[in-house]
């Protein structure tokens, strides 16, 4: 029976990632190449970049393809409780709202301490992001107008450079989000297991390249020129650092979908107080607003989730049942004369 809360828990959890997590490296890259290329071709390069991205982390890992962002949360047999985070993942997903599946399948099953620093390091990431996307963006707008798509001439440069920077950003991204799917399984897989998460993964990816993104996709059509293939490059481009520089920040696991929605909230900032000079607040806020406000929705679920897996199954902070600890003697009994 817990053999089957593994099973189902990978699989609630594989397939929330996928649909919920994916928009945030391949939605800019879908929406600026659905009306050029077939699906099943994004779908075949973006598999291509998983397979060697998961073999890798296999190998350097010893086997486990979480790279390093399990290394404080200890591996436990999941039980039917923890299999409710993913649930509720996918049923948020199909409203379209970008739950943090770092907060809602991780938390439960990492220690308090771990929970609060991943939350700290979350917030870190979104205002950080943020602060980056808003200053780089006002300089490019002095330079580069996004509200139009480049020349043919230029196109061809801008199509390669943004495939480049996507698999880039698509290998960066799984380093730290995979973590979220591998949380159920053993931290040493066999080879036969690694390839049936493959095939996992290259399947669900199949079905969120056939529904174009699926619903969470809208949160990158709602934001100007995402279409265009030069404003989805530079997107994917300082996404990708910014990740990368969370990487190497330390291991502790992190909401990258925070840092994805403050990105394209600091960018339309930036669009709209620099290309208008004027500013254009009363447009853009109500955007960025309903943005935030999903985050912090499943924020509110993620933590209720968690704080009655915790709290409801007589787990304490590092998710094992608390035992009084037994004393023994220091030192020897005298003997009795």
């Amino acid at each position: 029976m817990l053999e089957l809360f593994t099973i189902v828990g990978f699989i609630l959890a594989g397939y929330s990632v996928i649909a919920n997590d994916s928009v945030q490296t391949l939605g800019t890259w879908i929406a600026s190449n659905r009306d050029k290329f077939k699906w099943t071709t994004l779908w075949a390069a973006a598999s291509s970049v998983l397979v060697v991205t998961l073999v890798y982390g296999f190998y350097m890992e010893g086997g486990d393809i979480s790279f390093g962002r399990l290394d404080k949360i200890p591996y436990k047999q999941p039980e039917w409780y923890h299999a409710l985070a993913p649930l509720a993942l996918v049923l948020l997903t199909r409203r379209g709202i970008p739950v943090s599946t770092s907060f809602l399948v991780l938390s439960a099953f990492a220690p308090t301490p771990v929970l609060e620093d991943m939350l700290l390091k979350s917030v870190m990431g979104y205002g950080l992001a943020a602060v980056v996307a808003y200053v780089m963006w006002l300089v490019i707008s002095r330079f580069v107008d996004e509200k139009e798509d480049v020349s043919k001439k230029t196109k061809k440069f801008w199509r390669v450079f943004q495939w480049l920077s996507t698999g880039f950003l698509w290998f960066t991204w799984l380093s730290h989000d995979v973590a979220n799917i591998a949380v159920f399984l053993p931290r040493e897989l066999t080879p036969l297991k690694l390839v049936m998460i493959i095939a996992f993964f290259v399947a669900g990816l199949g079905w969120i390249f056939y529904k174009q993104g699926g619903a969470i996709q809208q949160i990158v059509l709602d934001k100007q020129s995402t279409k265009y293939v030069r404003s989805a490059t530079l997107i994917d481009l300082v996404y990708a650092f910014l990740l990368l520089y969370f990487k190497q920040l330390n291991n502790i696991p992190m909401s990258t979908t925070w840092v994805f929605v403050g990105l394209l909230c600091g960018r339309e900032l930036a669009l709209n107080t620099g290309l208008t000079k004027k500013g254009n607040l009363k447009s853009i806020f109500p955007i960025v607003a309903k943005d935030f406000l999903k985050l912090i929705v499943g924020l509110l679920v993620s933590v209720s989730i968690v704080l009655a897996i915790h709290y409801g199954t007589d787990q304490d902070g590092d998710g094992t049942l608390e035992t009084p600890p037994i004393e023994l003697p220091t030192q020897a009994l005298a003997p009795v004369e």
